[in-house]
Formats: C-alpha cells, structure tokens, sequence
C-alpha cells in the first residue's frame, strides 16, 4: 500500500506558518518609580554620524555671544585639533565634564534610590550627582558648580523628570565646544520603556548662549551585571591618546 504524505506536508506547512507569524516574545515590564541599576548609554546606528560628540546633526541657535565663544573652542573630534593643541577644558584641565556633557563619555552611569534624593554615580573620573525628591524647589540663587542642583519627580510609574540650574561657565555643552553661560536650565526626561532601555530626553536652555532650546533625545541599555570601575581623568593609566584613536 502506497501511503500519502500530503497531509503530513500540509500539516507542516501550516505549523511553519504559524511560527512564522507568531509575535516576538514581549519585553519585560519596567519596574514602577524605579531607574536602580547601571546604565550604559547606547544609541542606535542613525545616530552615530554625530552622538558620540554632540546632540544634534544641526547645530543649536547659537546668539552672537556663544557662536563667538564657539569659534575660540578647539576640540580634538574633526582632526584639525590633536590632543596636544586642543583647549578642551577636560582634556587640558581635569575639569568635571558637566551637563550634559556628562553624556558624551563612553562609560556606564548608576542610579542609587535613597529616601530623599536620587544618586546618579558616573564612572568617569568619579562624578557624582544628588537629584532632590523631597519636594523642594530649586533655588532662586544658587551657587555655580559643575554638575548643576537638581531635583527630581515622577511624572508617572515609567518617567522621571530632573531638572537643574546652578551651573558655571567652565565647561562645554558637548565635546565639539558648544558654550554655556551661568543661565544655563537643562531637563532631562528618564522614561523606561521596559526592563531593560532607558529613553533621555533633553531640554538644554540659556537664554545668553542658546536663541531656543537646544532639544535631543537619547537612548540607554541596562547592564544588570556590571560594576562601576574607577576611570579618573589624573590617572595615568587612561591615555587619552588612544582613546581618541
């Protein structure tokens, strides 16, 4: 007897189908009013052209101030500048990056939740910064520092609004040398999508240097088993010459 495998083709036929169309397992849930953990900043190929120094493909509306200031700035990112020329302010200095420049170091960043105030501990060159949750405003006059005073709040179960003031005018707004005055305001929107990716939505202002907010958006992947090392820009073991090869 001559036994038919059609049905068998066809039975598989449809399960391959099936498969095939069988939606991709969902990602898992953020844990509500919760960004604890170490973050990694890690934007999407579109933005690479750019990301790695700067906000922005165009540049900001700068006001005659700032774009003079900008035309002074010497930074070792379009190969016109090396590392000995530049007059970058971390490079040649030491100085804290700043906000946001902060951003634009390749290395992890940990958030740390405490009752009254929220820890972001950045492993570059041990910079810290305590975001305020306790209610408080921000105060009219503060006093300049580098990394700004901020506070924060949940804005619902998935977002965390930050903002800061209180900034001096020693550092740059990125690494191709964008200025900033004593003015400057910036936001910074912390949405976790799911478990695993962070969205930081920028709202950069300072009506001295920017004719309109300078806005952007990036984006940060969760590295659950990794630990904060210790990057520090006095250290000899960081050669800034590789790094910018």
């Amino acid at each position: 007897m001559v036994r038919s495998f059609v049905p068998q083709v066809a039975a598989l036929a449809w399960a391959s189908l099936l498969c095939a169309q069988a939606p991709a397992p969902a990602a898992p849930s953020a844990p509500a009013r919760d960004l604890t953990g170490i973050w990694m900043v890690r934007n999407p190929s579109s933005m690479r052209a750019y990301a790695g120094a700067t906000f922005t493909k165009e540049e900001p509306d700068l006001t005659p101030w700032a774009l003079a200031k900008y035309k002074e700035a010497k930074n070792s990112n379009n190969g016109i500048y090396t590392l000995e020329t530049t007059n970058d302010p971390v490079i040649t200095k030491c100085y804290p990056p700043g906000v946001p420049r902060v951003y634009f170091h390749p290395y992890p960043f940990e958030f740390v939740s405490t009752p009254n105030y929220l820890l972001m501990l950045y492993e570059y060159d041990h910079t810290l910064r305590r975001i305020y949750t306790d209610g408080r405003a921000l105060p009219r006059d503060p006093d300049p520092n580098w990394m700004g005073t901020s506070v924060g709040r949940w804005e619902n179960d998935t977002t965390f609004v930050v903002e800061s003031v209180g900034f001096n005018d020693k550092t740059w707004l990125d690494r191709l040398g964008h200025p900033h005055s004593t003015e400057l305001r910036v936001t910074e929107r912390f949405r976790r999508t799911d478990r695993d990716h962070l969205q930081i939505d920028f709202i950069i202002q300072d009506p001295k240097a920017l004719q309109k907010p300078w806005t952007s958006t990036f984006f940060a992947e969760l590295r659950p088993k990794w630990e904060l090392g210790e990057i520090s820009c006095s250290g000899d073991y960081l050669d800034f010459k590789t790094f910018e090869k």
